[in-house]
């Protein structure tokens, strides 16, 4: 009888309670708390959450304030916009979110994009040369005189409702020559001159990037990768007196291995910081960043959690944006698994997978990236449909 008690004491203690805390233990293994979601899983499903709430989560514990903190000073990306090629129907893509929305826009009809900068959208009508603003989100429009200048590249430099927003057009008329078109809202008329200005395109198919407004200059990148700007103030063109890398998609020594893929280069700007992205088919886009004298090209452990939209019409950087950090976003939507199209250079690789990358343009004419007002969702809900 004792050696049985004794060999019973073996498999539960004195207390009788080993086999109780084992059986506890392997119950708890099987659930986890919400305690052990990694800080990214976090960071997206906080980011859900209105500011009241976020702060609720934030007061469960240091992980969840630390989440919590994180996405309330994050920025918020822009929204992927499509331009119907008929019809009034206009889709808008929340890329964090992942939400889509349909707005009925009627005073688009028959007009083309031109711009996209602080929420407004730059539009010319298709049939003349009529020329207006107009705020998605507001529906406010801004008539504008008709621009006769066939151009090359259209800009502005902020919002039109700011009092000081400038207008620029420009066209590479003859060796030497630029027309050069500005305008102002309110204003009756674009006052265009030739401007002594040699542009270099590189070739028939890169010509230039889009143009940026920073440090009271248009920029823009010729077909080369060299950055000029236009100062409104005294309109004079000049080029930068930058160093050029050697990038393999442009450069003449590379042409038998890159020459017949679809080539793309655009320009970025934060806080006066300049980023140039080049694009080559499915290749991976090569980003390089203005320092000093010199671009330097870029990667995942330098580019500090920026996260950039590129489109032919207007560029834009975030930083620290959740699960998005480090990535390059192309305005092209996968319907397939609701996602934008999206180089990471933390993973080395395209998402979707890129078998399909070489016959599909990434920077669609009809698509672009718009800037959401911070009470974007209110006018949603008044103005849209909502899918999920």
């Amino acid at each position: 009888m004792a050696g049985q008690g004794t060999i019973y004491s073996s498999i539960v203690d004195v207390k009788g309670k080993g086999f109780l805390d084992n059986k506890n233990r392997s119950k708890e293994a099987e659930k986890p708390s919400f305690a052990d979601l990694p800080l990214c899983l976090l960071e997206v499903i906080i980011s859900q959450l209105v500011l009241k709430d976020n702060i609720r989560a934030s007061a469960v514990c240091r992980t969840w304030r630390e989440a919590g903190l994180y996405v309330r000073l994050v920025d918020k990306p822009p929204w992927l916009m499509y331009l119907p090629k008929r019809g009034n129907l206009f889709e808008l893509y929340d890329p964090l979110q992942q939400k889509m929305y349909t707005l009925n826009l009627p005073e688009l009809a028959k007009s083309t994009v031109c711009y996209s900068r602080d929420g407004w959208l730059l539009m010319r009508k298709t049939a003349s040369n009529k020329m207006f603003f107009f705020n998605p989100f507001t529906r406010k429009l801004i008539n504008l005189p008709n621009c006769e200048l066939s151009y090359d590249a259209i800009a502005f430099s902020c919002a039109p409702t700011s009092g000081t927003c400038v207008l620029l057009a420009f066209k590479h008329a003859r060796f030497g020559i630029t027309t050069t078109s500005t305008c102002y809202p309110g204003a009756t008329e674009w006052i265009t001159e030739d401007l002594h200005f040699t542009l270099s395109f590189g070739n028939d198919e890169l010509k230039h990037s889009n143009v940026v407004y920073a440090i009271r200059r248009f920029h823009c990148l010729d077909g080369n990768g060299s950055l000029y700007n236009f100062e409104p103030s005294t309109r004079v063109w000049r080029y930068e007196m930058v160093l050029l890398p050697d990038c393999p998609y442009i450069s003449y020594r590379f042409r038998y291995e890159y020459g017949r893929k679809k080539k793309r280069i655009f320009l970025a700007v934060r806080k006066g910081d300049f980023f140039k992205i080049i694009t080559c088919g499915g290749e991976k886009p090569i980003v390089y960043k203005l320092d000093s004298i010199q671009w330097k090209e870029i990667n995942s452990t330098t580019l500090e959690g920026f996260t950039i939209f590129t489109s032919l019409y207007s560029s834009e950087m975030r930083v620290n944006l959740p699960w998005m950090r480090n990535s390059v976003y192309f305005p092209k939507l996968r319907f397939s698994c609701k996602c934008c199209v999206s180089y990471s250079f933390d993973e080395e690789r395209y998402y979707p997978r890129k078998q399909w990358q070489e016959q599909e343009d990434l920077c669609p004419l009809e698509n672009l990236w718009i800037r959401p007002p911070k009470r974007a969702l209110d006018y949603m809900c008044s103005l849209s449909n909502c899918k999920t």
